[in-house]
């Protein structure tokens, strides 16, 4: 029949090694955490993400609390749990939820083999990333659901290196 399929590139992501991503963390880093940066930090998040219409939705938390969150236009309930699943990997292991998971693809295993934590409660995908405040070490997370988890991961930091320039520096 003479129709030619166009079959799209496939463009490779390229993985992020453990090296890197623990050197984010360590150049991510705050003076201070205050009520109004979580705000600023979140507006900022919301603005990119409205710009690139991303379908995410943004939460930040501070010891316990939640200090912002915003739910974009495609976003879902579903983007909520996910959040508070990748949360709980921050608070309980002090790293990304990212890292957290490539740390355990780089030992051969999963991280729900490997922590043996419940499915429902904890997810090492990525997207949260700890807020560390200099002196004082973690005290909340910064996390967005939507995207596949590495762009999660990647917007999150993109906007935390904005802000940490343009706030804080």
């Amino acid at each position: 029949m003479g129709t030619h399929e166009i079959t799209p590139k496939f463009t490779p992501e390229i993985t992020p090694t453990l090296e890197e991503l623990q050197g984010q963390e360590r150049r991510l880093v705050f003076r201070q955490f205050t009520h109004d940066d979580a705000w600023a930090l979140g507006s900022l998040l919301v603005e990119l993400a409205r710009e690139r219409q991303a379908p995410v939705a943004v939460d930040i938390h501070r010891s316990g609390q939640q200090l912002f969150h915003a739910a974009l236009p495609g976003s879902a309930p579903d983007n909520d749990a996910w959040i508070a699943r990748k949360r709980r990997v921050v608070e309980r292991f002090g790293a990304s939820s990212y890292l957290v998971g490539a740390r355990c693809r780089a030992k051969g295993t999963t991280f729900e083999d490997s922590s043996r934590l419940d499915p429902d409660a904890y997810a090492a995908h990525g997207g949260s990333f700890p807020i560390n405040v200099e002196g004082v070490g973690i005290v909340g997370a910064v996390t967005v659901s939507g995207l596949p988890q590495l762009e999660d991961h990647r917007f999150v930091v993109e906007v935390l290196e904005q802000f940490l320039d343009k706030y804080l520096g």
